[in-house]
C-alpha cells in the first residue's frame, strides 16, 4: 500500500521569539529582585539646609548624631567615649582623613562641637559638616 502525502518536504524552524520573551521576563525578574536586596541602614536625620554649600567629592568617615543624641560611625553606633579610638583605627597610618559630621537639625549645638572636640586630637583627620542644599528663593 502506498500512502501519499501532500504536505511535501517541510523546512523545520526554531522559532525564538518565546525564547526572547522569556529571557526578558527572566531579566525583569533579577532587575526587580535585586533592587529589594540593597538595604540603606544608618540613622535618619534631616541635615539643615545652606546656601553656599560645596559638594564634598570624598568621605572616608561619617558620624551621624540623632536628635536623642545617639552617635554612629559608618552606621554603627557607638559611645563618644569611644568615637577617637574608631577613628584611629579606621584612619591608615600616616594617611589623611575626612571625617564628616551628620548632625540633625534638632541637635544641640554644644553635642557638635563635643563631637569636634573629641575627633580634633586624632592625627590626620580633616572634619567637615554636612549639609543640604537650599533651593534658591
Amino acid at each position: 500500500m502506498r500512502v501519499w502525502d501532500n504536505d511535501g518536504d517541510e523546512s523545520l524552524e526554531v522559532n525564538l521569539l518565546p525564547m526572547i520573551d522569556v529571557i526578558f521576563a527572566i531579566l525583569a525578574f533579577f532587575i526587580v529582585s535585586t533592587l529589594f536586596l540593597t538595604r540603606v541602614e544608618g540613622f535618619g536625620v534631616n541635615l539643615p539646609d545652606a546656601r553656599n554649600a560645596a559638594p564634598q567629592t570624598s568621605v572616608d568617615l561619617t558620624v551621624t548624631i540623632q536628635p536623642s543624641g545617639a552617635i554612629a560611625l559608618n552606621g554603627q553606633p557607638l559611645s563618644i567615649h569611644d568615637l577617637a579610638a574608631a577613628v584611629e583605627t579606621a584612619v591608615p597610618t600616616g594617611e589623611g582623613a575626612i571625617v564628616t559630621i551628620q548632625a540633625d537639625e534638632a541637635v544641640s549645638h554644644g553635642a557638635v562641637i563635643a563631637v569636634m572636640d573629641t575627633l580634633r586630637p586624632v592625627e590626620g583627620v580633616g572634619l567637615a559638616l554636612a549639609t543640604e542644599s537650599a533651593q534658591p528663593e
